[in-house]
């Protein structure tokens, strides 16, 4: 898993299971505020399509921070909404997968998290496969 795509995990997880996952670990580091928890709101944008040209299509709240724990690692993240803590826990993670102990937080905070959140992605997939319409047509007009 590249950084990005664990940065991006911890963003989307929801706060009470990162909470949870880290618990698993015991105490937590101490760090100190390279930039203090701060909300503020970011443009988003759209396509139409998926594919079509990019449009903004309105602002969300985000919370975003950076820490730097006492051996020198640095932590940033970026998550939507006002949790300040969601943000520091992310933040700790970030930093603490670039040491040693990457493979402890890896299989203790990250994996469980992707599986929930695969989990997640799973039930919204069949509520919308429940919802498919198939369309045939048996006679066209001009086949007539």
């Amino acid at each position: 898993m590249t950084r990005a795509e664990w940065m991006g995990l911890l963003a989307r997880s929801a706060p009470d299971t990162l909470t949870a996952c880290l618990a698993g670990l015991g105490e937590m580091p101490k760090h100190s505020w390279l930039r203090a928890p701060e909300a503020g709101s970011v443009m988003v944008q759209g396509r139409t399509g998926g594919v079509g040209a990019p449009f903004n299509l309105g602002e969300v709240t985000a919370t975003r921070c950076a820490l730097r724990l006492e051996d020198g690692r640095e932590g940033h993240a970026f998550v939507q909404g006002r949790s300040r803590d969601h943000a520091t826990r992310a933040a700790l993670v970030d930093a603490l997968m670039q040491g040693t102990d990457a493979d402890v937080v890896r299989q203790s905070v990250l994996e469980p998290l992707a599986t929930e959140e695969a989990a997640h992605r799973d039930i919204i997939a069949r509520k919308a496969e429940a919802t498919r319409v198939n369309f045939e047509t048996l006679v066209r007009g001009e086949d007539a």
